[in-house]
């Protein structure tokens, strides 16, 4: 069986999120998604998720090509990780580039997939935050009338 791992928030999870996780699994028979926890997304990449934890993890466990998540600590983790869970192939996106080669030396394949390029939970961020501010999106479901008569 050949095992394959991938690392990331996933937070806002959306179709360019999906369509790295279905490449990913098609490497291998079976993937592995280490989700940063909200502690190391908070104290190391200094990000706020707007999804806790164990949400993000259930929407994850939801998708067909995703097999095992586990949570992602700390950065170091990466190197112990290829050994215990026996990983073949450990797949980023391309944005990260050259970042993780030093895991060749664990006896892994590293492969920097494309990202799909016109979506990105940033910009979904950015978008709603520009909608909300010119007053795009301020109706409520309250002020919708659903019957036509």
């Amino acid at each position: 069986m050949k095992r394959v791992i991938t690392y990331g928030t996933f937070d806002l999870l959306h179709y360019g999120h999906i369509n790295l996780l279905r490449r990913a699994k098609a490497l291998g028979d079976y993937l592995i998604v280490v989700l940063s926890s909200d502690e190391f997304n908070w104290n190391e990449k200094h990000k706020k998720t707007y999804f806790t934890y164990e949400q993000r993890k259930q929407l994850l466990e939801a998708i067909r090509y995703v097999d095992l998540v586990i949570p992602e600590t700390n950065w170091q983790q990466k190197r112990s990780d290829m050994h215990e869970y026996h990983i073949d192939t450990f797949v980023m996106g391309d944005d990260w580039k050259g970042k993780f080669d030093f895991l060749k030396d664990e006896g892994v394949e590293v492969v920097y997939l494309p990202r799909t390029p016109e979506i990105s939970s940033s910009q979904i961020k950015k978008d709603l935050y520009d909608a909300n501010d010119v007053g795009e999106s301020k109706m409520s479901h309250e002020d919708i009338d659903t019957d036509p008569n």
